[in-house]
């Protein structure tokens, strides 16, 4: 075998190995909710070590587990814990797989907590800490390295941090969550600071649905500043952040994908996802694979009392169509790489085979 061949058969393989995968036109990945009537899920995680998603419920002391074939597990039965208030619900969700802990901000009439739940003894979840958030409206919960949890305070525009013992203390009170005109929107015009993810390289990112800001706040010291963004985030919901650092927001009409090359300091949504408007969008999280799925849990029926039994709540995929049409791009380029080099191989054995029938006559 000539050297030009091994050539052309090594830089073919790895032509080949770059290429991802082909998008198809398939219908987005579906999960289906079904069995629990007026479960309306505000807020879901993923739990990478089980592969499953973990979401709690609007109306109930509830928390689920469903798999990727919506094979659904009840990890919290209503009443299993004494500890928990009557008619409490669970907000925000957070698997912390670094603790195997599972974060639930609890709202109730007598009590707005934050609870942890130890994940290395299932089916059932002993109760680690409930840990009182006095004169707060708390909604959404990140977690650190170190397992310290933040917890956003809508009504205050401020964020709780819970130490991995239970200890709270306000952590942010930032000027820049005050410092911004307010958005009209009929669901979020009182809801201040909302979905908030760890970054983890010293910072956190939190969204504010009522102006549609982003917020860099330091881990440190709870300082804050704003993201500058290319667009406003109208009425930012969850949020959720891939491996490769791209933030995705939901809205409940709209996922934005942002992507920042300054640390935060600024950042851009280059591409935005239409949603369905009926299911009204509420959380989002990366599953495996690093795809992104949107909860579609009718919360807006479930804050103004719907009591018709509402039996399916669904979490399905999305996707950006821009980075889809990148992705097509690269694998025409790298067939054109391809085929360029075969072309060249081609000419190159043509010019030896020409040599050598001159050294031979």
């Amino acid at each position: 075998m000539s050297l030009q061949t091994i050539i052309f058969i090594a830089i073919t393989f790895f032509c080949f190995a770059l290429i991802p995968p082909i998008s198809s036109s398939k219908p987005p990945h579906l999960i289906t909710i079904r069995g629990y009537p007026n479960l309306y899920p505000e807020s879901l995680s993923y739990d990478p070590s089980a592969q499953h998603f973990v979401l709690g419920s609007l109306r109930h002391p509830t928390l689920l587990s469903i798999s990727d074939a919506s094979v659904t597990a009840t990890l919290l039965p209503p009443g299993d814990h004494p500890s928990l208030p009557p008619n409490s619900s669970f907000l925000g969700v957070l698997v912390d797989h670094h603790t195997r802990r599972l974060l639930a901000v609890l709202r109730s009439p007598s009590l707005n907590a934050l609870a942890a739940f130890d994940l290395r003894s299932p089916p059932l979840l002993p109760l680690l800490f409930l840990t009182p958030l006095p004169s707060s409206s708390p909604n959404d919960v990140a977690a650190d390295f170190s397992g310290n949890a933040y917890v956003t305070d809508s009504a205050n525009n401020r964020i709780w941090k819970i130490t991995p013992s239970g200890a709270a203390s306000v952590f942010s009170t930032s000027p820049a969550f005050t410092s911004h005109p307010v958005e009209p929107d009929k669901i979020y015009t009182f809801c201040g600071l909302n979905g908030i993810v760890y970054n983890g390289k010293g910072y956190l990112l939190v969204v504010q649905s009522n102006t549609g800001k982003m917020f860099k706040v330091n881990e440190q010291d709870g300082t804050a500043r704003t993201v500058l963004l290319n667009k406003n985030l109208t009425a930012a919901d969850g949020m959720a952040v891939r491996r490769d650092g791209v933030v995705v927001v939901v809205s409940h009409t709209t996922a934005y994908f942002i992507k920042s090359d300054s640390s935060w300091a600024d950042g851009a949504v280059f591409d935005e996802t239409a949603l369905d408007e009926e299911g009204f969008a509420s959380s989002v999280a990366v599953g495996g694979g690093d795809r992104v799925y949107v909860l579609y849990g009718h919360v807006d029926e479930g804050m103004t009392g719907n009591d018709e039994g509402r039996e399916e709540f669904r979490i399905v995929e999305v996707e950006s169509e821009k980075e889809k049409k990148e992705d097509a791009v690269w694998i025409y380029v790298m067939v054109g790489l391809g085929f360029a080099y075969f072309c060249f191989w081609r000419f190159q054995m043509r010019q030896l085979a020409t040599n050598m029938n001159k050294k031979t006559a």
